[in-house]
């Protein structure tokens, strides 16, 4: 479709319609009842893990401290994206404004782009203990673990501020409706009546740098830590180092695999309803069953 080459004479969108999760009346009020109970659900599980976190002494370790940033951001995360699915299910397609849509995009850049690093953080911290283990305490101190994190966030935020400027900076005069439940980059993309090549150079770059880079970083900690498992000598002391490892590499698979598949180019893929199924797994169920895999095999 042609984009217009003279904007001068257009008015400039204010406002985006955004069709939401689904447009059929006889199923929303079933799948509004679902995801609030997910997104409570989501909420109380990672403020059970940050108040244990915090309350208990022993709990007082890096593993757990990246435990807690993780479970603060995905309340975050989940706060970010749920409230306006949960809007859509509610009332059917609903207005929302420009500027709303885009603090919306930015706070859901940076968490997102934050847990990437956040897990990346998590796979180095068990590469030091299974592979490194006498000089875990050194490696892994407070002080290193305090910038991890806060790389992590320092990251998303730049992160998004790059990115989110390029959009906003687009002019949007066509079509309005996002066929989407939340303002997302794609969608945004394809209603700008101008060039988006620049944006989306700044989007692959930035997917190549986030994306790629803190999913190789946790690869090649897990290629390490299956190298050193082969070696050790017993079967109970292997189950025991992978049993250490098993619950973040569930999580790591499930958001990155998501995750990469939906943000690792530039353009659109070609199924809008393939993209909104796969977001909730990435907003909605990451979020909530993160906690629970975490948990269930954890002892302490």
């Amino acid at each position: 479709m042609e984009r217009p080459l003279e904007l001068g004479n257009v008015t400039r969108v204010q406002k985006f319609v955004l069709l939401g999760l689904s447009t059929r009346p006889d199923i929303r009020d079933v799948l509004f009842a679902i995801f609030l109970t997910l997104y409570l659900l989501t909420l109380l599980e990672n403020t059970l893990i940050i108040y244990l976190i915090c309350s208990h002494i022993e709990l007082h370790k890096p593993m757990y401290f990246f435990l807690g940033n993780l479970s603060c951001l995905e309340m975050c995360y989940v706060s970010v994206t749920m409230p306006s699915l949960l809007v859509g299910l509610w009332t059917g397609p609903y207005h929302i404004s420009f500027t709303a849509c885009m603090t919306q995009l930015f706070f859901f850049i940076v968490l997102i782009c934050t847990e990437c690093t956040l897990l990346a953080s998590m796979a180095y911290d068990r590469y030091v203990a299974i592979c490194r283990p006498l000089h875990y305490p050194l490696l892994m101190r407070p002080q290193v673990c305090l910038g991890l994190a806060l790389s992590s966030w320092l990251g998303g935020l730049l992160v998004s501020v790059a990115k989110t400027s390029c959009i906003a900076s687009l002019s949007y005069c066509g079509p309005n409706v996002l066929n989407h439940f939340f303002c997302d980059v794609s969608p945004l993309l394809n209603l700008s009546c101008t060039h988006v090549a620049l944006t989306e150079l700044v989007d692959f770059i930035s997917a190549i740098v986030i994306f790629c880079g803190s999913l190789l970083v946790a690869l090649a900690s897990y290629v390490a830590i299956g190298r050193a498992v082969l070696h050790m000598p017993s079967a109970v002391t292997r189950c025991r180092a992978l049993s250490t490892c098993a619950s973040h590499l569930v999580v790591v698979g499930l958001f990155y695999g998501v995750v990469l598949f939906m943000y690792s180019r530039p353009r659109l893929i070609g199924s809008t309803d393939l993209n909104k199924v796969l977001s909730v797994i990435y907003t909605v169920v990451t979020p909530m069953c993160s906690p629970v895999i975490y948990c269930l095999r954890n002892r302490e």
